[in-house]
């Protein structure tokens, strides 16, 4: 009998485990069965979506309509061109490259479930070449009929764990049969093979969730929703196992984030209370214009965090323009008037030399501590970064280390051994999502006295609440809604270059008009140039799938550099053009950006290095090249750079997407709103669940396999509230070591990282 730690070469031979462990890095029992049926087929039901994704693996079963054989045209050989009737309405077409060798399996009339990687030759109609494939027998014949073929000996794999007979054809007459996650060397009835042999040796698992719990929520014992998950017998059994698991996966979550939001509670900090007569009820008396209603609740929440003994743990989200800022200086002042210093951390240098200028013209003189005409309660405001000359740096680790900056504003730089803090009270995390926890501890650990900074965590992304709650769960959560005053609206269109080339070239005589009425634009690229072929667009960038093609030849996407030339000798010549990108020496970024901001720059040929955090009032028109290669996110966030003045704005999504497709309706969503929250549920939906907990960033299989962040809103409240009322009484969890070893299978190393980071 079997455990779920038992290693899968001991349950299925080695040669079925080094195929599993290969495919989808499986090891044990637990592995194998948390690889969860992605659907069931049906009598009668088609097996996968009717136009899944171009790329995609997938698996599909039906009746065989036309086999015919056609000779190659430029080599020897036959090609088998098969019709599946898979019930959807629209045969699959199917190509087989050794058609003399499968003609006498693969023909006309037989059912088959086949698997393969999808491609599309025209839109709507897609097919399967040289798909693997298992031949189902009929009602009246034997069980032990048998064909098989794909990438490998995938037979022999099939047959080391289902046995010397072969695959178990009869179980296809089910009524459910489970369809798996699939790769082209290990086929769904390959995985179901090995899974019904684990599944006849395990034995009885210790559930790991109490019995009143159970209980309460109707839930089936572990155990029997492994079982039931892959091989049910009624559509109730699917609906009861996943709600067992379902939990179980916001269960773990919930533990990691419960414990972590623990160990916080369980630090001590300097408590930093208003003071009526400080630097930061100055510059508040010096504002010129009034806060929204939304940042002085805010202020007044983070300043009561601050006067308290615990370490302030709280994110600040906002739409973009919404003045998050504004509101993050003023909490910084606070804790400077408590005598310690701030630190705020930036993801790019760009973003940290942008913030440097910001914070240092709104404060003025309260920022110029040692200068002549300083205010009484001045302090200084430094920049640290990792290209800056050796004296600027020099002088800005001294101003940290002795206590005269009050702010230090820098990137990672700000993390390395050589910083050190006289004491520093308060760390400010902007685009939380770019650092991780790893960071966030190493600049903990420059406070002195055993004590912890208080953190301020922004991001401009909005995020629904479900994915608050489960991402960032051990974080309290302010949020910004409103805009300024004199925000200006921003209208965008998206413009089909393809369709009219002519749209294009309006898109550049609409820059010189606005350039000649007194503003400024961007121009937005995807990618540097110097055929180096590679995206700068973070990673919510949209990239195509990968294929050997693809990767001899370049992108078909304007690159930055290619464009400022052709902007600055055609469309826009007359024009003053800058140049702004992420290889750009440190130096030359930050003289760029100076200039823009000064007006002395028209019109901005830029990456995404300007993405977040760049203010410039002035600029009124973004033009994205390629808009279909940038995520949803991204390009809510990039168009937030302009609409930041008086002047209404204008964003053109320039693109050679295909009316009609995914990337074409993505964009006309974007197009439609400026609602941060409503792009948010967007992308989400686009970009599949689990990537947001970091599967797209370490290349594992997806951490929610069942869990819906936004549909399972209920299931998380619940899994959260259990989860806190354990670890409050068993820190460590060291009394429910079955809750500790379901916590650490399901959300292992890589993804805790990435949770941090989310």
């Amino acid at each position: 009998m079997a455990t779920l730690g038992d290693r899968l070469d001991h349950l299925l031979g080695r040669k079925a485990a080094d195929s599993l462990a290969d495919a989808f890095d499986m090891h044990t029992a637990e592995d194998l069965l948390r690889h969860y049926p992605l659907r069931y087929a049906t009598q009668g039901q088609p097996l996968t979506a009717e136009e899944p994704e171009d790329g995609a693996h997938v698996t599909v079963i039906g009746r065989i309509t036309k086999a015919e054989l056609r000779p190659m045209r430029n080599r020897r050989g036959s090609l088998l061109k098969v019709a599946l009737d898979t019930g959807s309405g629209r045969p699959v077409d199917v190509t087989f490259f050794n058609g003399d060798k499968v003609k006498y399996v693969v023909k006309q009339g037989v059912r088959a479930m086949m698997s393969g990687t999808v491609s599309y030759w025209r839109p709507g109609q897609w097919n399967l070449n040289h798909p693997g494939y298992l031949i189902l027998p009929e009602e009246d014949e034997p069980a032990t009929l048998t064909s098989v073929r794909g990438a490998g000996d995938l037979a022999g794999l099939a047959r080391s764990a289902q046995g010397a007979d072969g695959v178990d054809t009869a179980f296809f007459e089910r009524e459910f049969v489970p369809v798996y996650p699939a790769t082209a060397k290990v086929q769904s009835w390959d995985l179901l093979a090995c899974v019904r042999q684990v599944l006849a040796q395990l034995d009885p698992l210790d559930d790991p969730l109490p019995e009143p719990v159970r209980a309460e929520r109707g839930l089936l014992e572990v155990t029997e929703a492994l079982r039931l998950i892959h091989l049910p017998e009624h559509r109730t059994d699917i609906d009861r196992a996943r709600d067992r698991l379902r939990f179980d996966e916001a269960l773990a979550l919930q533990l990691v984030l419960a414990e972590r939001r623990h160990e916080v509670e369980g630090r001590t900090a300097h408590p930093c209370p208003p003071r009526r007569d400080g630097i930061a009820a100055a510059f508040a008396a010096k504002l010129p214009f009034e806060l929204t209603a939304g940042q002085r609740q805010v202020i007044d929440e983070i300043s009561a965090d601050l006067s308290r003994e615990r370490p302030t743990h709280r994110l600040l989200q906002g739409e973009v323009g919404s003045g998050k800022t504004i509101v993050a200086l003023h909490a910084m002042l606070q804790v400077v008037d408590a005598g310690k210093q701030c630190a705020l951390l930036a993801p790019t240098e760009v973003l940290a030399a942008q913030h440097h200028r910001s914070l240092r013209g709104m404060l003025g003189e309260l920022a110029a501590a040692g200068e002549l005409g300083a205010a009484e309660h001045a302090t200084r405001v430094v920049l640290l970064t990792g290209s800056m000359p050796a004296a600027a740096r020099k002088a800005a680790l001294l101003a940290a280390v002795t206590g005269e900056a009050g702010i230090v504003i820098g990137t990672h730089a700000l993390i390395q051994d050589a910083v050190e803090f006289f004491d520093l009270g308060m760390v400010v995390v902007d685009e939380q999502h770019r650092f991780g926890v790893e960071q966030r501890d190493a600049l903990r650990a420059k406070a002195a006295g055993g004590t912890s900074p208080h953190l301020l965590v922004m991001t401009a992304t909005p995020i629904p609440r479900t994915i608050a709650m489960t991402t960032l769960g051990d974080l309290e959560t302010s949020t910004l809604t409103e805009l300024p005053r004199g925000r200006s609206p921003i209208a965008s269109r998206v413009v089909p270059r393809r369709l009219h080339p002519g749209w294009v070239d309006r898109a550049w005589e609409r820059i010189t008009e606005e350039v000649r009425a007194g503003r400024q634009a961007y121009v937005v690229c995807s990618r540097i140039g110097d055929d180096d072929g590679r995206d700068e667009g973070g990673k919510n960038s949209a990239k195509p799938k990968k294929n050997k093609q693809a990767e001899k030849e370049p992108p078909n996407t304007m690159a930055v550099l290619d464009v400022y030339e052709e902007l600055r000798a055609g469309a826009l010549a007359g024009l003053r053009v800058g140049l702004l990108h992420g290889r750009l020496p440190a130096d030359e970024k930050d003289e760029v950006m100076r200039a823009f901001n000064a007006g002395d720059v028209d019109v901005l040929v830029c990456t995404t290095v300007v993405e977040v955090g760049v203010d410039v009032p002035n600029a009124t028109v973004m033009v994205i090249l390629d808009a279909d290669r940038f995520g949803v996110s991204q390009l809510h966030q990039l168009r937030g750079r302009i609409g930041r003045g008086a002047h209404a704005s204008l964003c053109l999504l320039v693109t050679d997407a295909a009316p009609g497709g995914t990337a074409m309706a993505r964009l006309e969503a974007v197009a439609a709103t400026t609602d941060g929250f409503e792009l948010a549920v967007l992308d989400l939906k686009q970009r599949r669940e689990g990537d947001v907990l970091g599967s797209a960033q370490s290349g594992t299989a997806r951490s929610l396999r069942l869990l819906s962040l936004l549909d399972d809103l209920e299931t998380i409240s619940a899994a959260k509230d259990f989860a806190r009322t354990v670890v409050e009484e068993d820190p460590g969890l060291e009394a429910h070591p079955g809750l500790a070893a379901m916590m650490r299978a399901a959300v292992d190393g890589e993804r805790l990282e990435y949770l941090a980071k989310s």
